[in-house]
């Protein structure tokens, strides 16, 4: 994971946010290539979600939502962690996770386990994220920055069967920010108090619940798996019934195989009709489907995969993590599925003359009109690649002396480091039909 952590901050994936006022706990700013690493492991959710299906619809609800919603989902009661306190450290530690939790003066021991340590008796910690509207600070001002995308989805259920002209089985997909109050947090972008999730509910007759269930639990694996993932890096783990939520009747997640050993990637719960019965409880309004054909009325059974952004991000950085050896000399490489890699496809010029920078922004300029491409000729051409290498760029094009002569560039590959030879009036479709075709990931080849 160091490794992982010096690479995001050194290739401008991520950063410790504020560090110059010496950063914020577990809060983290994405660099360039993090904003694009990020996009596409979205675009690629959006896709499966959407553009793949005719069942799913879209939407963006707001982070700050009536109080209300959060009393209704039990968030206020319910959303709570055991927290213990060290009087001798001052340190607080999650009760349940103790053997994760680093002792405060000697870090090789876990909270308890010293003689020194005065450990509190546990009690519990509500995580949702207070604050205020309006200009006065009273009791009514209170609201609560949402620690899940999923109610706003159940909030504008209505309008979907309204508009949307959709009958169960449906679901409802967004992606935004969340925030949660966590006692401990740590391992990177693992767990932070501000992170972004890819959410779905998928709202079917209560009979057909159980298949539905198991549907998602296939469709979410493939997924990761479709996306380069090493099929023994990732895992199905089905929630023991003391693990359930409150809303939950059965949950299995998708664990990936860190560094810091087996962690949830994705959950994917069978919420039955708690929070659509919850919300038509409180709110006095009406949360069912009403079948015009035949008059029957029930209120759906709710399927939710749940994914964090930022752990997928982090997962698939860490699996595509490698080293090898070219030439005598050690390389890191990120072999990313191209599909996620933030650029596509580096343009270099062999030499910073003879003409070679003016063709190679030409090159340049085709391939950014189709791909994510990038063009630098800064420093010696072995350096470049490296670079690339880190990147996780698939494919660079070099131009060189001959390229002046016939228009041809030299395409190199970042996993097999293959060079051929191509016309620069075929590149761009090559690259096209690079992506299009079924890529895996060079650890299982090997």
């Amino acid at each position: 994971m160091d490794k992982i952590v010096s690479l995001a901050k050194r290739r401008g994936f991520v950063f410790p946010s504020s560090e110059i006022y010496g950063g914020l706990g577990s809060s983290y700013d994405y660099g360039h290539y993090g904003v694009l690493l990020k996009n596409n492991v979205k675009d690629r959710w959006w896709r499966a979600m959407l553009q793949e299906r005719e069942d799913i619809l879209a939407l963006d609800s707001a982070i700050i939502q009536h109080p209300e919603t959060w009393r209704a989902s039990g968030h206020v009661a319910s959303f709570t962690d055991p927290l213990v306190d060290c009087r001798t450290c001052k340190l607080r530690f999650r009760a349940d996770k103790l053997e994760d939790s680093h002792c405060g003066r000697k870090p090789s021991k876990h909270p308890g386990g010293t003689p020194e340590c005065d450990l509190t008796e546990a009690r519990d910690f509500n995580l949702l994220f207070e604050t205020t509207i309006g200009p006065v600070r009273d009791e009514g001002s209170i609201v609560y920055l949402r620690p899940e995308t999923a109610q706003g989805i159940f909030l504008n259920f209505r309008h979907y069967l309204q508009f949307g002209r959709k009958k169960p089985p449906f679901g409802i997909a967004q992606i935004g920010k969340s925030f949660r109050n966590e006692i401990t947090t740590g391992n990177f972008i693992f767990r932070t108090r501000e992170f972004e999730q890819m959410e779905m509910e998928f709202f079917v007759p209560p009979p057909d619940a159980e298949r539905w269930f198991e549907h998602w639990l296939a469709q979410r694996m493939n997924w990761y798996e479709g996306l380069g993932i090493r099929p023994d890096h990732l895992r199905l783990r089905a929630h023991e019934r003391d693990e359930l939520s409150h809303y939950s009747s059965a949950t299995s997640d998708v664990e990936f195989l860190f560094p810091i050993g087996w962690q949830e990637l994705e959950g994917i719960a069978n919420r039955g009709d708690y929070d659509l019965t919850a919300h038509a409880k409180r709110s006095g309004q009406k949360l069912e489907y009403v079948d015009t054909a035949t008059g029957d009325r029930y209120i759906p059974h709710v399927i939710e995969p749940a994914a964090g952004v930022d752990r997928a991000m982090l997962a698939f950085l860490v699996d595509a993590y490698d080293e090898d050896e070219i030439e005598g000399e050690r390389r890191t490489v990120v072999r990313l599925h191209p599909l996620l890699a933030p650029v596509k496809v580096a343009v270099l010029p062999l030499v910073r003359k003879d003409g070679q920078p003016e063709l190679a922004r030409e090159v340049y300029a085709r391939l950014r009109d189709r791909v994510q491409a990038e063009y630098d000729e800064s420093g010696a051409i072995g350096r470049r690649y490296r670079r690339q290498d880190e990147i996780g760029t698939p494919w660079a094009v070099t131009i060189d002396h001959q390229s002046l002569e016939d228009r041809t560039v030299t395409l190199r590959d970042r996993d097999s480091l293959e060079q051929i030879r191509i016309a620069v009036d075929e590149l761009a479709d090559d690259i096209e039909r690079r992506l299009r075709d079924r890529w895996r990931s060079p650890k299982l080849l090997g």
